[in-house]
């Protein structure tokens, strides 16, 4: 069947609607990175009681400047062999790290356990024997170490996305192993876990009275063209931080003990640009955009195609604003070493934070 001259017309007056409408969307969320931090109107002031976690991993040889963070978290500590114990990462950095605190006598640090790809807890969640042996353990590195306390990063339960085993059980092996921990460590040490940014794997109603704080996780949520940690939903976005928010609070979680994530990577199309850090991302000879509706910037190549997403100090003061805003206890960043020389990431999340 041959079209009409009609039929043919109209084809093209939608494809032309339709190039038009993506062009409107790349240029309403487009700007130049000279964007002003200081057009920024907060109706909120910082807040001494605001907490700002630095993961620092067990691979870096930077030791961390204290001034603008309040808690470590040790990357990483695992399940042991045995199933019953804990095993450290590099444990004469972690002990390099611990003697921070002998300078800053407020810096409260913490061994995280887990990690993407990081196995056997669904094994040790589930004997009796097992779980006490490692709660105990966990006792006896925050006595040995003389730590704040422990953070889990299991990603996650009921999942073997990660490579890892898991069960249908894990969720409320758990949280047995949440109450152990916390009857192990006491009250006077710190108990937190991180949380997907997607999807809740814990019964939060069940172990939130034991934990301190949670750590979302709010980042690795797309890769170009998509952001991977928007604020704010717009036409690149498909998870956001907001939404994260939102579900972690209607699972009961008080928003006085959730902490927004703050990726100090970004994420790119195709290898060697995956994962880029901060400092790598500002040397990119590519053009800055910024999505005006998720809040956050992105590098376009030459063909205008999204190539890089991440987060700079503008992006970080919106999540700030944010944080403020709706009373969560604070940030956590991942991770200390991919901010620049400078430190603007940290620097920023002081300032509007706790300044």
């Amino acid at each position: 069947m041959i079209p009409s001259k009609r039929n043919i017309n109209s084809r093209l007056f939608v494809k032309t609607l339709s190039f038009i409408a993506v062009i409107i969307a790349f240029s309403c969320i487009s700007a130049r990175k000279s964007q002003n931090p200081t057009l920024l109107h907060a109706e909120t002031s910082p807040s001494s009681d605001k907490i700002i976690v630095a993961y620092v991993t067990s691979w870096s040889d930077l030791i961390p400047e204290t001034d603008h963070i309040t808690h470590i978290n040790y990357a990483f500590g695992h399940v042991s062999e045995s199933f019953d114990g804990v095993i450290i990462d590099n444990e004469s950095r972690f002990r390099e790290i611990v003697k921070l605190n002998e300078k800053d006598k407020k810096l409260k640090i913490l061994l995280s356990i887990g990690g993407w790809g990081s196995g056997r807890f669904s094994e040790m969640v589930a004997d009796t024997i097992l779980r006490s042996g490692f709660a105990r353990d966990c006792r006896r590195v925050v006595d040995e170490f003389d730590i704040d306390g422990i953070d889990l990063d299991w990603e996650f339960p009921g999942s073997s996305s990660a490579g890892i085993s898991s069960s249908t059980d894990d969720r409320d092996n758990f949280t047995k192993l949440i109450n152990e921990l916390r009857n192990s460590l006491g009250n006077d040490k710190l108990l937190t876990l991180a949380s997907s940014s997607r999807r809740i794997y814990y019964d939060f109603l069940a172990i939130i009275d034991k934990l301190d704080f949670v750590n979302i996780m709010t980042y690795n949520m797309g890769s170009p063209p998509f952001h991977h940690s928007g604020l704010f939903p717009s036409a690149f976005t498909r998870y956001y931080g907001d939404n994260a928010v939102k579900m972690h609070l209607n699972t009961g979680i008080p928003k006085e003990k959730l902490v927004l994530g703050i990726p100090f990577f970004g994420r790119g199309k195709s290898e060697p640009m995956d994962f880029l850090s901060y400092r790598d991302v500002k040397h990119q000879d590519l053009t800055e955009k910024w999505d005006v509706l998720a809040k956050v910037p992105f590098l376009v190549n030459s063909k205008r195609e999204i190539v890089l997403v991440y987060e700079n100090p503008l992006s970080i003061a919106y999540k700030c604003n944010y944080i403020l805003a709706n009373g969560l206890h604070g940030a956590m960043f991942w991770e200390y070493a991919q901010d620049d020389d400078q430190g603007s990431l940290r620097k920023m999340i002081w300032r509007k934070l706790r300044r």
